[in-house]
């Protein structure tokens, strides 16, 4: 039996006989077993003998066998050596170009950090142990644009963006004078951005990436979102192939490893993940006591992957060949990670000693093998051959997403500086002997004179070097990373087509939620936009009452509806269907997002208008994936972020967890966002529309943010002249005339809480004569925004006439108090304050929520009618114009408890 056939058989008798009776009771049976399988495995391969294990599994089970789960296979490389294909490119070549782009990445961070601006920081280490798996794939698998929206996507490993840096200054697309202003992005010469960051650089970086997770499970909803426009017939995207490039430390974080079942259960076989395991992080080993490559490998098997390890280089297999007792494979196994990062930094007689030292046989497998030669066996990810078969066995793999899991060495090339050190991660600075080793190791034609300079080196252009790398790049279709920056323009529906939602609910009682839904129904209908509206709820569509749009657009499944729903019978059965266009992602805000995101660039990546809705419960947006939210805002997503139930007082029933009173002051961090708090659907309308043309036909960047409550109420029609203020963020509601006003005050509502406004305003009026006049402000932060913007441009053009923010010109000639309420916290309507002609008191939510009726609660937390008017009459009492006895009497008159707690602390 040939060597492949042998580690073939051998490894399918480890996983089911792993924890089997160590003692053979007749070895004669047990041979004839072997012998039969060998037999089967020559002559009808490897798919007879799973077949026939599979179904021995399943008769020893029902036989009442408790047969024990394998979930690893042995700690050596998946492809054996006789199975490798022929390597395609020029090895010596390639090996040139690598190591020119290492020295040039690690010179950028060394550059950096001797300027005058010290600090800047930088990661050397990564790069130099992910090298040969960037340039291999970059030779030989990634595939561009052609200038246009096809190729693949690729999610690069952040930390390690100087060698991509690096590599695109040898294609001719970054100057050295970008190089040297790695992390200096606002020098006059341009500048690179620490990590991929499509914001900063929005013609070259594609996905926001770095060690959080995000780049991992955007990588995995971007492949399902691929396949999602090509079932619907929306674009072909059979040929792209999205890639991501990770750590090993990196999948500590719940958003890389717990989306990953999905991608087997939708058969992502355009997926591939490539994890870099170094076998360390920040401060030490990522699994010290264990192996980070066989935890990941059981939780990828265990999750339906294709799961392909690249432990050892080309050197090791003549050893794995000679090793006949299977002891060399058994030591590997024993030892743990932590032990084997002591083995990079330690000598070849170390090595000797320690690891193949504890079995004479071993000791006599390497007896020719002098100690520099022990020291030098490679790790499998930094052997070209070794990556570039897992790489194809990976994109031919056709019924299932791929992981790659290859050991490489962090800091590889840095020798005493930091190779295989813990400190790796961090170090930014090599002295002129590191840097002298590093220039002698990759043979480096830079001088002696000159190595302690970290010059940037290029080869000419008609060097061999340039040529091979230029040529393999036109051959894969051009440079990568690459975003195009044309943005596709929409045909648009005009406001006088949704005409039906500016006129109010006609006397019947409906909520801002249900009011969205149904704009968000006939959406989809459109013959302009509907077939590119993005519907995504994470398994709540029918607590916003979406079910009936179930029939209308069905709900994306990959393999259709293979079963008969319980509700079949009904008219808004659950309904999924292949070219569905909701997606329903179940319990994963995190997930929605990712889809959020890849939906939401569509724009860029496919050339094509795509419009996200993700629909959630308010409270579980920016509080619980502000991560991911940033995140989009980075890689320029557009689209409608729906805050549905929103309000810490309008969601009664659901206590603390699910009440939300601060989303909005979250938002205002996000540039991007553009936040709204409606009452009335024709708000939500105009909003959305207008939103709609902004983005899809002038091509600004942004995502909306609105919330919507679930409190039902009559919906007024749409005040004459108010489609400005509602987008800008207020409009004059009403104005409550009084018999003799004593004075006039300015309330203002948002939300839900503007019908508490209004209550109040007619209570002021009918008994105590106060006139007043109701704003519905449907955003603060787009009013403090403008104002801020306005104050700027004031401040730096003094000599010009001033300019007046929209706020200013409609509070033109208005006097105060100005006394606000919303459903949210103070803080997020106090950001006007300074920008108003008089007093302002803002009421709102702050504290923790709890289960309550809304009237109760909206007392608790002195947002209700009572309340407003309290605050007015205290307000014009301080102020001179009533008396203070007139507030107590007031209060009594309300039934008001004074002294009942502070919501903020109760």
């Amino acid at each position: 039996m040939d060597n492949s056939k042998r580690i073939l058989a051998e490894e399918i008798l480890m996983q089911n006989t792993a924890s089997a009776s160590a003692v053979d009771i007749d070895p004669g049976e047990t041979q004839e077993w072997l012998d039969s399988l060998d037999y089967s495995f020559e002559a009808k391969g490897q798919d007879r003998v799973r077949f026939l294990l599979s179904a021995l599994e399943n008769r020893a089970q029902l036989r009442g066998v408790d047969i024990p789960f394998a979930a690893n296979t042995p700690y050596i490389n998946t492809i054996p050596a006789s199975q490798q294909p022929a390597y395609p490119g020029n090895r010596e070549i390639e090996r040139r170009i690598k190591s020119i782009i290492r020295w040039n990445a690690m010179a950028m961070v060394i550059r950096a950090n001797r300027t005058g601006a010290s600090g800047v920081g930088g990661h050397i280490s990564t790069f130099a142990s992910s090298a040969t798996l960037v340039e291999v794939a970059f030779n030989h698998f990634l595939h561009g644009r052609n200038n246009g929206h096809a190729g693949d996507q690729v999610y690069f490993q952040g930390h390690a963006s100087p060698g991509i840096y690096s590599r695109a200054f040898l294609e001719g697309r970054f100057t050295e004078a970008n190089l040297t202003n790695f992390r200096r992005e606002l020098q006059p010469e341009a500048g690179l951005s620490s990590y991929p960051h499509p914001w900063l650089m929005p013609d070259f970086w594609e996905f926001p990436t770095v060690s959080m997770g995000l780049g991992p499970i955007c990588s995995l909803y971007q492949a399902r979102f691929n396949r999602y426009l090509q079932n619907r017939g929306l674009k072909d995207t059979s040929a792209t192939r999205v890639w991501a490039f990770l750590g090993d430390g990196e999948c500590d974080e719940p958003e890389t490893l717990g989306p990953i079942s999905l991608a087997a259960r939708e058969q992502l076989d355009n997926l591939t993940w490539v994890i870099n395991c170094n076998l360390q992080r920040l401060d030490g080993p990522v699994r010290g006591n264990g192996k980070i490559i066989q935890d990941l490998e059981a939780i990828f098997r265990g999750a339906g992957w294709n799961v392909i390890k690249v432990i050892w280089g080309s050197d090791w297999d003549p050893l794995l060949e000679a090793d006949k007792s299977g002891l060399l494979v058994q030591r590997m196994e024993e030892v743990v990670d932590g032990q084997y990062q002591k083995y990079v930094v330690e000598s070849g007689a170390y090595i000797r000693e320690h690891f193949f030292g504890k079995y004479p046989e071993l000791l006599e497998l390497v007896k020719n093998y002098s100690d520099e030669k022990l020291q030098k066996l490679a790790r499998g990810g930094h052997d070209p051959e070794k990556v570039y078969a897992a790489y194809k066995a990976a994109v031919e793999c056709t019924d299932k997403p791929s992981v790659i899991l290859a050991k490489t060495i962090k800091g590889y090339g840095l020798g005493e500086a930091g190779e295989g050190r813990n400190p790796t991660h961090n170090n930014k600075k090599l002295n002129e002997e590191d840097l002298r080793h590093f220039r002698s190791r990759f043979n480096l034609p830079i001088s002696d004179d000159k190595v302690a300079e970290a010059p940037f080196y290029r080869p000419p252009e008609d060097s061999a070097e340039i040529r091979y790398l230029k040529e393999r790049r036109d051959a894969l279709g051009g440079p990568v990373p690459a975003r195009p920056t044309n943005v596709p323009i929409s045909t648009l529906p005009t406001m006088g087509e949704f005409q039906e939602f500016l006129g109010g609910s006609r006397g019947k009682s409906m909520s801002a939620t249900m009011g969205f839904v149904r704009l968000l129904s006939k959406l989809c209908k459109d013959k302009h936009i509907g077939e590119q509206i993005v519907p995504i709820v994470p398994d709540e569509s029918r607590s916003f009452g979406m079910e009936g749009m179930y029939k209308q657009i069905g709900i994306y499944a990959h393999a259709g509806q293979l079963y008969e729903p319980v509700d079949s019978d009904q008219l808004m059965y659950y309904k999924e269907a292949q070219d569905g266009q909701i997606l329903e992602e179940g319990i994963t805000e995190a997930g929605c997002m990712a889809s959020f995101i890849a939906a939401g660039t569509s724009y860029s990546q496919h050339g094509i208008n795509m419009i996200p809705f993700f629909i959630y419960y308010s409270m579980f947006g920016f509080q619980r994936i502000g991560d991911l939210l940033w995140c989009a805002a980075d890689a320029r997503a557009k689209g409608f972020l729906i805050g549905g139930t929103a309000g810490r007082t309008t969601l009664n029933g659901e206590g603390l967890q699910h009440q939300d009173g601060h989303s909005h002051l979250n938002a205002i961090a996000f540039p991007t966002v553009r936040s709204y708090d409606v009452c009335y659907a024709y708000e939500t309308a105009v909003i959305v529309l207008d939103g709609m043309k902004k983005l899809y036909a002038e091509g600004e960047t942004a995502i909306y943010y609105i919330t919507v409550g679930n409190e039902n109420y009559v919906n007024p029609e749409m005040p004459e002249g108010a489609l400005k203020g509602i987008i800008r963020g207020i409009y004059k509601l009403n104005a409550q005339a009084a018999d003799k006003p004593r004075a006039t005050v300015q309330l203002m509502g948002s939300g839900t809480i503007t019908r508490c406004v209004l209550d109040a305003a007619q209570i002021l009026a009918e008994k105590y004569n106060i006139a007043s006049n109701v704003w519905a402000v449907t955003s603060y932060t787009e009013l403090r925004r403008d104002a801020q913007s306005v104050e700027r441009w004031n401040m730096f053009h003094p000599t010009e006439e001033p300019k007046k923010s929209y706020l200013e010109t409609v509070m033109e000639g208005v006097e105060g108090p100005f006394i606000s309420a919303s459903d949210n916290v103070r803080a997020w309507a106090e950001q006007v304050r300074p920008y108003l002609p008089g007093q302002m008191v803002a009421l709102g939510t702050d504290g923790m929520g709890r289960s309550e009726t809304r009237d109760a609660l909206r007392r608790h937390f002195e947002v209700d009618a009572e309340s407003v008017v309290i605050a007015t009459l205290y307000e014009l009492a301080r102020t001179g114009k009533i008396e203070r006895s007139e507030v107590a009497q007031a209060i009594q008159d309300l039934n008001y408890d004074a002294d009942k707690p502070n919501p903020y602390f109760a």
